[in-house]
């Protein structure tokens, strides 16, 4: 089609035009977009084409561009992941060529991963992680030993987008590396798609960063904030932080409080809940608090269905 661009670029010259304009209607004619566009529409009459020569010439070479489609990243037409529709309307007498850019597949699909990301935020974990997407075939072959987890966080999402959001959230146990994070992104993932809003934090890091957060009260309310209200919170590693009193009772225990019987928090941890209740018992400050670590183990584990995540660790596979 290449040879059609030389031929427009060269109408000015009468009679070299006359004979390019062959050339060009003789390519369109046999081109199979313009033949399924005359079948379709009977009245597209060489007197319509060669009035719209141009409109059509350019839908033919983007056409061309999609039927070798290079990724959206490439794509040579004038509008990214957008190629030109025509339909032949009446216009007076006579018909016309009227043109529509239209998203292609690649670019719809494109924008609704972008929607999903943006109902996902994520503290202290790499957005790559987020962003992965994960079908369900993909999430029982990496590691058959935790199919039957799989299976309860499948059942999880499903009675989710059937009956909107549960009371009751998931604590994911199981040893290093066995996938839990993973499984809570891909869970996120699943119920973004349906307009949930999702909060991954990493619990080690935010403890340890609340010191300097501290200092700028805004962002600090700006994260508990983001944290109360999103539709899923995610707890990630939780017990693995070098706890101190105010952390645990003034930004976990805030947070808990206000999402208990509001929306539900997910976990995932090393410790299992007598485990992760001896853990907040005890901080390097205070020493030993068996009311102060009762009190917000009560806030998590009457609002949980535990899940126990077996198998191998996967890291560095």
């Amino acid at each position: 089609m290449e040879s059609i661009g030389s031929a427009l670029k060269q109408l000015a010259n009468k009679q070299l035009a006359e004979k390019n304009m062959e050339q060009i209607v003789s390519e369109l004619n046999h081109h199979p977009f313009v033949r399924r566009l005359k079948m379709k529409h009977p009245e597209f009459d060489d007197t319509v084409q060669q009035l719209h020569l141009a409109r059509i010439y350019q839908a033919v070479k983007e056409y061309d561009h999609c039927s070798a489609c290079p990724g959206l990243d490439q794509c040579p037409n004038d509008l990214q992941g957008h190629y030109t529709q025509l339909t032949v309307e009446p216009f007076g007498e006579t018909s016309q060529v009227v043109e529509k850019k239209v998203s292609c597949k690649k670019y719809i699909a494109n924008q609704t991963q972008k929607n999903i990301h943006k109902r996902i935020r994520s503290f202290y974990l790499d957005d790559d992680i987020i962003k992965r997407g994960y079908t369900v075939s993909e999430i029982y072959e990496r590691d058959s030993a935790r199919s039957k987890a799989v299976e309860q966080i499948t059942d999880y999402v499903i009675k989710t987008l059937q009956q909107g959001l549960q009371s009751e959230g998931l604590y994911l146990v199981g040893d290093f590396g066995t996938g839990k994070t993973f499984l809570m992104t891909y869970m996120l993932n699943e119920l973004a798609k349906e307009g949930f809003t999702g909060v991954i934090v990493y619990v080690p890091d935010l403890i340890e960063d609340l010191k300097t957060v501290m200092k700028n009260g805004d962002k600090l309310n700006e994260m508990m904030d983001t944290m109360k209200e999103a539709d899923l919170l995610v707890f990630d590693d939780i017990g693995a932080e070098n706890l101190n009193p105010w952390a645990r009772d003034h930004v976990i225990g805030t947070i808990l409080n206000y999402r208990m019987n509001r929306k539900p928090t997910f976990f995932t941890s090393n410790y299992d809940l007598k485990g992760l209740q001896k853990h907040f018992c005890f901080t390097d400050k205070e020493g030993q608090n068996d009311v102060k670590g009762r009190r917000l183990m009560e806030r998590i584990e009457h609002f949980v269905q535990v899940i126990t995540v077996s198998g191998e660790n996967q890291r560095g596979k």
